[in-house]
């Protein structure tokens, strides 16, 4: 069982909720927590280790000039515009590849080679007997991050319960976490921004067909913006988590909440009940 928490925008604390429930959960079943924040991932923070390192590659093409013809047909192909064909040289742009291969398939003289790119690393820490961490970190500067993410999921696809920590909003690294998961956990707050972002959210999983929850951080009290859309939506608030200034301290001492406190323990206990209640109901 695979469940994602997400988020359509940044900063809504998808991080405090996946981090509080993978501690929780893990004290009576095996869990895997999937960082696939790539770009910034920071699980790592309230579960420091010393990780084992796998370099992620990705298959580009390199220009063998001694057999091209510069036929373009390449060039043609690309809908990336990785590949621009010139009478007597080819561009390459490695950074717009998507290593889908057909530029091998329909070059009629042989003249790509496939040559690997390093483009990140997977960080995997046995925490402890049934947790376990695994993170994957982008290359500075690089922009692949579904190559990335889809290598940590390759890595955890067949342990038994994943809680993958999405990238905020709702681009092709969102896409590519949510692929074929059992349920996803959308993590808002209560205000004009986090209604639209979660709305947009909702959308592209009612497009792939991906049941969504709800968990409404920095409540006040003041919730009806979301509560509405969500009644409408006939999306389940699955719980609201208050501004709390316990809860803000301990996560910024790089602690969880439920792991000093155990109100919160018993908070989020209850909250990973209700998740795997409505996956297990929608696997």
């Amino acid at each position: 069982m695979q469940i994602v928490i997400a988020s359509g925008k940044g900063g809504t604390g998808k991080t405090t909720v996946t981090s509080n429930l993978g501690y929780v959960l893990s004290q009576s079943r095996t869990i895997t927590l999937a960082d696939c924040d790539v770009e910034e991932p920071n699980l790592g923070i309230f579960f420091p280790c010393v990780p084992e390192i796998h370099p992620v590659h990705v298959i580009i093409p390199q220009v063998n000039e001694s057999q091209c013809m510069h036929c373009g047909a390449c060039g043609e192909f690309c809908r990336f515009g990785a590949l621009t064909v010139l009478k007597d040289r080819v561009l390459f742009f490695p950074q717009l590849c998507h290593s889908c291969g057909g530029c091998f398939r329909v070059c009629p003289h042989d003249a790509l080679e496939e040559t690997p790119a390093y483009v990140g690393e997977v960080h995997t820490c046995h925490l402890s007997d049934s947790l376990t961490l695994v993170s994957g970190k982008l290359k500075e500067g690089d922009v692949r991050t579904t190559a990335v993410i889809r290598r940590v999921r390759e890595m955890t696809g067949n342990d038994p319960l994943v809680l993958l920590d999405s990238p905020p909003g709702t681009a092709c690294p969102f896409i590519e976490t949510v692929d074929d998961v059992s349920l996803c956990v959308l993590v808002t707050e209560p205000t004009p921004f986090g209604l639209h972002d979660l709305s947009v959210a909702v959308n592209v999983l009612d497009v792939l067909n991906i049941p969504a929850v709800v968990v409404i951080n920095r409540s006040e009290g003041s919730d009806e913006l979301i509560e509405e859309y969500c009644s409408v939506r006939g999306i389940p608030i699955l719980m609201k988590i208050p501004l709390d200034f316990p809860l803000l301290t301990a996560q910024n001492n790089g602690d969880l909440i439920s792991r000093t406190d155990p109100a919160w323990f018993e908070r989020f206990k209850e909250l990973g009940e209700k998740i795997l209640a409505y996956a297990g109901g929608v696997s």
